[in-house]
């Protein structure tokens, strides 16, 4: 990522209340064109709030801007075709099938009640084949597991070709060769421009971020490079110091990771 790139999503002071709770408390961000963050802290941090806020799902005080622009003065149609949302355990559709779902990606490029064109369609094929998922284009997504059904939302999400992802807990259920590709599919979103910021559990896949944003009690308590020292520190911070740092040398060069230590 090249620091110099255009700034594609800001927040300046954004708090976010859950009626007396205040589960994010005055952030402010940067997100850079090509960049892919990692968002992460403990259960409760305000880390889906926070990401809830930045793709305008909620009404947060402070002020979001994308592309340069404030959330107000965007058309709701231009914004879905510059910014895809993937959530966490998102309900519904559950009859539709996985073809259907990954089609719901391109709506924001379709004129009213129009049908999908050749470029739709050829759009939702590369997204459900990059996903590994086109061979189950006529199952329902109800018949799917939990991995199975996270990656087609990722389809629904590739397939709206836009300049920032937001995901929260995107690799929720998937098992560990599909989160691997799930790295690789980041890289190329990148690669090509776009802007990422993902939820993660996984602190060991988040290392793998352009940046983390360590989050606690509502509050960005840290923002920096994985292989940062103050990273490090912030992390080990904010769960309780409960996570040591390993790094090994032998088959695999530089190979680190973080281990939980019990309490």
């Amino acid at each position: 990522m090249n620091a110099n790139s255009a700034v594609v999503l800001s927040a300046q002071h954004v708090s976010v209340l859950h009626d007396d709770f205040k589960a994010v408390n005055d952030v402010s961000i940067t997100l850079r064109a090509g960049e892919w963050i990692a968002l992460v802290g403990p259960n409760g941090a305000g880390k889906s709030s926070l990401l809830k806020a930045l793709a305008g799902l909620t009404l947060p005080s402070g002020e979001v801007s994308l592309l340069g622009q404030p959330w107000a003065s965007w058309h709701r149609r231009e914004r879905a075709q510059t910014l895809a949302w993937l959530g966490q355990a998102e309900a519904g559709q559950d009859d539709l099938t996985v073809y259907d779902v990954a089609m719901l990606g391109r709506l924001p490029h379709q004129s009213w009640l129009a049908s999908p064109t050749e470029q739709d369609k050829a759009v939702v094929e590369v997204a459900l084949k990059t996903v590994q998922a086109w061979e189950w284009r006529t199952r329902s997504l109800g018949q799917l597991s939990g991995g199975e059904r996270q990656r087609v939302l990722l389809a629904r999400a590739l397939a709206v070709q836009a300049k920032v992802y937001l995901m929260d807990e995107p690799l929720a259920g998937v098992d560990v060769p599909h989160q691997a590709d799930w790295l690789e599919w980041v890289r190329c979103l990148t690669e090509q421009g776009a802007a990422v910021v993902s939820v993660l559990h996984e602190l060991n896949l988040a290392l793998q971020a352009d940046s983390l944003w360590v989050m606690a009690e509502g509050r960005l308590v840290h923002s920096g490079l994985p292989n940062d020292p103050a990273t490090h520190q912030a992390l080990s911070m904010v769960f309780q110091n409960r996570l040591q740092w390993h790094e090994w040398q032998g088959d695999v060069e530089g190979l680190t990771r973080w281990v939980a230590l019990p309490k």
